[in-house]
């Protein structure tokens, strides 16, 4: 059974009481929820990591480069400026998918760039937490297609 490794960055542990309007109303928990009735419906394995420390967020990148058939990342501001996390994302190999509840090329100046971009497989933004779903199901079909 495939594993995918669902890593939040930095304050989307306050999801559903940081800014509703950007981010909506529901939980972290709740999207983890969510995503794990759908893995299960797919038959892959998630493993959820939230952090607010950039290095523990690279050092489960490292830790399970050889588990995890591939990564959905939200990496919250660490996008717009975390190569370290880039490098990490990238050093491993795995197909990446970049997630953004909100719409972040429609925000504010310094939003809009991603240096995480460049080395995901995809990149999927504004779609609230059904962005998570949609990675999820590309992921998995894109990891099952390489095989």
């Amino acid at each position: 059974m495939e594993r995918v490794l669902v890593l939040n960055g930095p304050n989307l542990n306050l999801l559903g009481e940081r800014d509703p309007v950007h981010y909506g109303g529901k939980a972290l928990n709740e999207i983890n929820s969510d995503i794990s009735e759908l893995a299960s419906g797919l038959g892959v394995e998630v493993l959820f990591f939230q952090s607010n420390h950039e290095g523990d967020l690279i050092d489960m990148i490292h830790a399970e480069r050889k588990t995890s058939a591939g990564i959905i990342i939200n990496p919250g501001a660490l996008t717009h400026y975390s190569y370290a996390l880039r490098d990490a994302l990238d050093a491993v190999g795995l197909p990446t998918v970049e997630v953004h509840l909100s719409d972040i090329y429609s925000r504010e100046e310094w939003r809009r760039i991603s240096v995480i971009e460049p080395v995901a497989w995809k990149s999927i933004v504004g779609k609230g937490p059904a962005g998570y779903m949609e990675a999820l199901e590309e992921l998995v079909a894109f990891i099952r297609l390489d095989k």
